[in-house]
């Protein structure tokens, strides 16, 4: 059952606990994300319906009530032949292990666990529901302090039909109240019958009843009185022994009347002034002290010995005097005899019984302990150990997972079976290198029955296709154990990734050097004509742009300009700027446009004076140039440089004729180039 998932929710994690219906495991909703408990039917009941009924009723039964003091239910549910309970999940142990480990408990402490019980069962009790196995094992105690009621695995409503005299009679039978062991009708007194035991066993350290077997254990509930709890603790409080008979009263009706007066009373019992509070009595009692006794009657001649003295002086007138009688001495001797006939068959009967009468001791639970260690314990307590070796898939080998009996009391020498797992059957490590970590997880890894918390990935940069399995541990043919083993696989996430730098404008050498350092392959060249970028400088990259992300050993492929088309012209053209101000510096910036691109920025000067400048402009038959200049970031001109260039006879309609500036380059034709004025409202020599 370990890893596996009830209803598609609820993960079973491990065992925690069990009794003779079910096993309860520690579980994980993986909808809320929370610990819960879930109790699961033993299989040998799962087609009994009477154990169906009363485990479903448990749930019924719990989930009806809403309390603070009792065991919450989340969800009931059935998977194939699995009955299974979802419930609150407490940190903590239970009662029966406090008592084992610290009883007698203080009694502050005692008193508290019982008010809590009681005031679970003053809920159910109101809700009509009798919970009919109140012992330390249904009592969990949270690390909080809070102590939850729980397993009400044979509870009844209280106007349901109650087991008869004919019936089998479920319980504990050490915590049975009178009437629960006679199979009659069972109320809420035999629930606060049972919470004067469990208080009795906090604050003695010792079941109120005891016996060889069960049933000279529910002969004693109904015919032996209980011993006084402060003549085994007398650091009871006077107030507390009376609060403990009072709840075990054989007779019902001398009981509390409800779990809210006795919760009542366990609330007051600890006050200062009724700690020494007299002994409580009951009607009951008095009437017994009352019977009519047989007394040894009284002979009539016993008072008249001066009768028989004067009789035989009277006699010794007449006849001799005769030997003095002693009536009284026979049946001294008599009477003496028989009592030493009866001491000396007392202390023979005394002597054949302890003889005969074999100590008791608790069996330990010895479930989910190593074989040896189960062994060892029960030795130590004089108890015998018998072992049944069995597969168990859900226990390691040599660990107990059930004994028969489970923990209770039995007589020294007693034979304890013990069924030890086997183990797991080892498989072989499947080889799952080179195969993709999906598709191992949905089906070889599920049918393998290995969890998928037991399955862990580390992602590194490889050759290998993203998601493929590189390495994996165990190793192929390895033995391993499904339920125990961790695997790790490494898993390659593809080649490692980088940004391609922009080659463009290098030589080829360098660019090739570059490539290289950043671990690509050595880059092939083709060289072509191109505006672009001038004879021996790259003006493009293949397939990888510039910003792209590539992985180390790419194949690239880079082009290399083996200078401008024949068909391109080269001119230079000069042109002489002013400061906006005369005199005053001023920020000159030149923006071109030609067959190499558009809006290329020939370069920023600064300037007090005029000064010509010089811009080089590649031209083709398809593409004009342009050149702006701007002063102060106001564009002062607009010269248009065509490729063709066209005589002008006139200037055009709204220009004025620009000369060439001294000193100027002319373009190669040796054509003037004419540069119309702006057009524009002139504002200071920026528009």
């Amino acid at each position: 059952m370990i890893g596996h998932v009830l209803g598609g929710r609820y993960e079973i994690i491990d065992r925690i606990g069990g009794g003779g219906m079910a096993l309860v495991y520690k579980g994980h909703d993986i909808l809320l994300n929370r610990k819960v408990a879930i109790k699961v039917l033993r299989q040998q009941y799962v087609h009994d319906e009477e154990f169906i009924r009363r485990f479903r009723r448990e749930a019924q039964a719990a989930a009806s009530l809403s309390h603070p003091n009792v065991v919450s239910i989340y969800d009931v549910g059935q998977e194939e032949d699995i009955h299974y309970i979802v419930m609150e999940y407490i940190e903590g142990k239970t009662l029966n292990d406090l008592i084992k480990e610290r009883a007698p408990l203080q009694v502050e402490e005692a008193i508290r666990i019982a008010s809590q019980i009681c005031d679970a069962l003053d809920h159910a009790h109101h809700n009509q529901i009798i919970h009919r196995d109140i012992k330390p094992h249904n009592i969990l105690m949270g690390k909080n302090g809070r102590v939850k009621v729980t397993d009400f695995g044979i509870a009844r409503a209280a106007d349901s039909s109650q087991i008869t005299q004919t019936g089998s009679v479920v319980g504990s039978v050490h915590y049975f109240s009178p009437e629960h062991a006679k199979g009659t009708s069972t109320g809420a007194k035999s629930d606060i019958y049972s919470l004067g035991i469990v208080l009795y066993q906090m604050l003695t350290a010792r079941l109120p009843f005891s016996g060889e077997s069960p049933i000279s254990v529910a002969l004693k509930h109904l015919q032996e009185d209980v011993e006084e709890p402060r003549k085994v603790n007398p650091l009871i409080p006077q107030s507390v022994e009376n609060l403990i008979l009072k709840s075990m009263r054989k007779n019902q009706d001398e009981r509390y009347q409800s779990a809210k007066e006795m919760l009542k009373d366990l609330e007051s019992c600890l006050l200062p002034e009724r700690r020494n509070e007299p002994k409580i009595q009951f009607a009951s009692d008095e009437e017994d002290e009352e019977k009519t006794r047989v007394i040894p009657a009284i002979k009539g001649d016993a008072y008249r010995p001066h009768e028989r003295i004067a009789e035989s002086r009277s006699a010794g007138d007449v006849e001799a005097p005769k030997r003095k009688r002693r009536p009284w001495l026979k049946p001294s001797i008599w009477s003496a005899v028989i009592i030493l006939l009866l001491l000396g068959l007392w202390y023979g009967v005394g002597a054949v019984k302890a003889w005969l009468t074999v100590p008791e001791v608790d069996i330990p639970n010895v479930v989910n302990k190593n074989v040896t260690e189960a062994q060892k314990m029960l030795t130590d307590l004089q108890l015998k150990s018998k072992v049944i070796q069995q597969p168990n898939k859900e226990f390691a080998k040599d660990i107990v997972f059930a004994q028969n009996p489970e923990p209770s009391r039995v007589k020294v020498n007693y034979e304890v079976t013990l069924y030890v797992s086997q183990g797991t059957e080892k498989l072989k490590m499947p080889d799952w290198t080179g195969k993709k970590v999906s598709d191992i997880k949905n089906t070889e890894i599920v049918r393998l029955g290995i969890a998928d918390s037991q399955v862990s990935s580390e992602e590194v940069f490889g050759t290998e296709e993203p998601g493929t399995i590189i390495k994996q541990v165990p190793s192929p043919n390895e033995e391993f154990d499904p339920k125990t083993v961790m695997i790790k696989f490494t898993v390659s996430k593809g080649r490692e990734q980088f940004e391609m730098p922009d080659l463009s404008g290098l030589t080829e050498t360098e660019a090739t050097s570059k490539a290289t350092l950043l671990g690509l392959n050595k880059p092939t060249v083709e060289k072509a004509a191109t505006y672009k970028q001038p004879k021996g400088k790259v003006f493009d990259q293949f397939p990888f742009k510039y910003k792209d992300l590539v992985s180390k050993g790419a194949d690239i492929k880079i082009f290399v300009s083996t200078g401008y088309p024949p068909e391109a012209k080269e001119k230079t053209i000069s042109k002489t700027i002013s400061p906006a101000v005369k005199g005053k510096e001023s920020t000159i910036k030149i923006i071109y446009s030609d067959a190499r691109g558009d809006n290329i920025e020939w370069g920023q000067r600064k300037i007090s004076d005029a000064q010509t400048f010089d811009v080089a402009l590649v031209l083709s038959p398809e593409k004009d140039g342009t050149i702006q200049y701007f002063v102060d970031g106001g564009r002062v001109d607009l010269v248009p440089v065509p490729y063709n260039e066209k005589p002008t006879n006139s200037p055009t309609p709204g220009t004025t004729p620009t000369p060439t500036p001294t000193g100027s380059a002319k373009p190669v034709s040796g054509t003037p180039v004419p540069t119309p004025t702006p057009t524009g409202t002139n504002n200071g020599g920026r528009n």
